[in-house]
């Protein structure tokens, strides 16, 4: 069975909606940065591509960092897996950017994933791991 899985290093970032402008709509800079480094990140550790019509499922684990404000109890509980994000960015918008960055890369299209889970967690060294394989 075929697996794709990486680590995209720095903060979980969410697919920005498209913005309109002089009668045009494009995608935010900080949209277009992220889903390259995705790009690169999977580059850099595989090379594996799903072949078109395949059925994929894909696993986001989503760490962010953890605030410099929280209490020291707090910070425990964050890195113990027991506290978790309930603040932007949506785990929804996570996986759209990263699912997205992938197309024509690691598959055809991103409507060939039929099953996904996304956690999302907080940690002293932010990331997004990445696991894609087959149903």
């Amino acid at each position: 069975m075929k697996k794709i899985k990486f680590t995209v290093f720095g903060q979980p970032t969410a697919k920005g909606r498209p913005k309109f402008g002089n009668g045009h709509a494009y995608t935010p800079e900080k949209t277009v940065n992220y889903e390259q480094l995705v790009k690169v990140s999977y580059l850099q550790t595989e090379r594996v591509k799903f072949m078109d019509g395949e059925q994929l499922r894909i696993e986001i684990k989503a760490y962010s960092s953890i605030p410099k404000s929280v209490s020291k109890m707090a910070r425990e509980g964050m890195m113990l897996e027991v506290i978790r994000p309930t603040k932007k960015p949506d785990f929804d918008n996570i996986c759209k950017g990263i699912a997205d960055a992938l197309n024509d890369l690691a598959y055809k299209d991103d409507s060939q994933i039929v099953s996904g889970v996304i956690d999302k967690y907080y940690s002293g060294e932010p990331r997004v791991e990445v696991l894609i394989y087959e149903v």
